[in-house]
């Protein structure tokens, strides 16, 4: 079986910034646990960098991928049969749709330190959700794959 379009993936990892926050969380906790000795100031240190890297590390492994005839969005699996147009957001019509502008009933992939994103009409009459809105680095190319996918699922 040969596909017919390429793949796409992408990992909207946590800035790096957030990285040396996670580090000043460790020695935050060096710092509280100073009073009882070296050691507990390294174990403090040590636990909470390593606790602070697991909280930022595990926030930025969602992944947006297109594979398969299927979106595939954090958690949520949407074949792309029954996806719409895409529509590519600047920030400022991102800033929109994820403020005034959205819907309680959409599916929001977001990651506030991504400015840009993509919104995708659901047209399955049996599903309530109007649009995802999708954080992506990417948009065009997401976009671009959406209707590639959807081409070669006609």
């Amino acid at each position: 079986m040969q596909l017919s379009t390429a793949p796409y993936e992408e990992r909207l990892t946590a800035p790096r910034s957030w990285w040396l926050i996670s580090f000043l969380v460790g020695v935050s906790f060096a710092l509280i646990l100073l009073p009882f000795g070296t050691l507990p100031l390294l174990g403090g240190l040590v636990g909470g960098t390593a606790a602070a890297a697991v909280v930022a590390s595990s926030y930025g492994s969602v992944r947006i991928r297109v594979v398969g005839g299927s979106l595939i969005a954090g958690e949520a699996k949407i074949p792309v049969t029954a996806l719409g147009e895409a529509e590519v957001l600047d920030p400022e019509e991102a800033r929109a749709w994820r403020t005034y502008k959205a819907d309680t009933r959409a599916f929001l992939l977001l990651r506030a330190y991504i400015p840009r994103a993509l919104r995708v009409e659901v047209t399955d009459p049996e599903d309530p959700t109007p649009y995802l809105y999708l954080s992506t680095r990417e948009p065009e190319r997401l976009a671009a794959a959406l209707k590639a996918a959807r081409e070669a699922a006609a």
